[in-house]
């Protein structure tokens, strides 16, 4: 009978063991590493994944790549799509609960390089939840960057759709605005995106490349600044045909105000000021497309 127990007892542990190597298979198969577009490998378990967005772009992108299911939290003013509305917010893309964040037990972190919190990104770091850096620098990035997306968050097929929708919308608007011939067709823009100082964006913003798009010139494309402030002297020797007030709902009419009292300026004389204020030109994700396309008719009506 001793004898007995003793073989039941080998046979328990020896099925533990083989339970736990297989649990340390299982284990080590369910990480696997992705590139993010910063160029950085970033190792994160399998999918699905408990995401958390800290950027109101890397939202709306996460959602068209078909992971808007994963994302179990985000900051303030994602919006886009309506379904976003929904996720739990832990601050803004300039600060977040970090206690709030560490509770939620986040798989990874989707974060935006070139703005929010560097500090708090670090400290993310060292908690040792993997960031994943999400930012399209020119129109021509949304779709890989979408693709990216998709791999991270095992939704290749839905990204890929989406990726290929946005690369057939800029081919169709850059037929239509960018490819217009003659100087009178790519006048000098100034695109203001803040008053007092006055911010405008250089030749590396995504938005010099909506211009562009619109068949449009940036006045201050050799800036080497995504988001350079420049003075009105500057201004006025640049001397730019249209301006834009791209500010925020209720202001750009003030903005364009201010830049009335000088009628020497081109756009001052010909009366082509435009205010816009569609916040999706600045949300860098794929509804920046439809905001383009308003944008491109606004300065195609002025300009003719």
């Amino acid at each position: 009978m001793s004898r007995l127990r003793s073989s039941i007892a080998l046979l328990i542990v020896a099925s533990a063991a083989g339970a736990a190597a297989g649990a340390a298979g299982a284990s080590a198969t369910a990480v696997r590493t992705v590139t993010d577009d910063s160029g950085r490998a970033v190792t994160a378990r399998s999918a699905p994944l408990r995401i958390v967005s800290l950027s109101p772009g890397g939202t709306e992108m996460l959602f068209a790549a078909g992971a808007g299911a994963q994302v179990v939290a985000t900051v303030e003013y994602s919006d886009v799509p309506p379904e976003a509305k929904r996720v739990a917010r832990i601050g803004d893309a300039v600060s977040i609960d970090l206690e709030r964040l560490v509770r939620i037990h986040p798989d990874v972190v989707v974060a935006w390089p070139s703005g929010g919190n560097p500090a708090q990104r670090e400290k993310i770091a060292r908690l040792e939840i993997p960031v994943y850096e999400q930012q399209a620098q020119r129109l021509k990035d949304l779709a890989p960057s979408l693709r990216r997306l998709g791999a991270l968050a095992g939704t290749e097929r839905e990204a890929e759709i989406a990726a290929r929708g946005i690369e057939a919308r800029l081919a169709s608007l850059e037929r239509t605005y960018a490819g217009a011939e003659g100087e009178a067709r790519h006048p000098g823009v100034l695109l203001q995106v803040w008053n007092r100082p006055i911010y405008t964006v250089g030749g590396r913003h995504l938005l010099s490349d909506v211009l562009e798009l619109c068949g449009a010139r940036n006045v201050f494309a050799d800036l080497p600044e995504a988001g350079p402030v420049v003075d009105i002297e500057a201004v006025i020797a640049r001397d730019p045909d249209i301006i834009i007030a791209a500010g925020p709902p209720g202001e750009s009419a003030g903005w364009l105000a201010d830049w009335k009292r000088f009628g020497t300026l081109k756009a001052v004389r010909n009366a082509r000021l435009i205010a816009f204020e569609d916040q999706a030109l600045s949300r860098l994700g794929p509804s920046v497309l439809d905001a383009t396309e308003a944008l491109c008719g606004a300065i195609s009506r002025v300009d003719r």
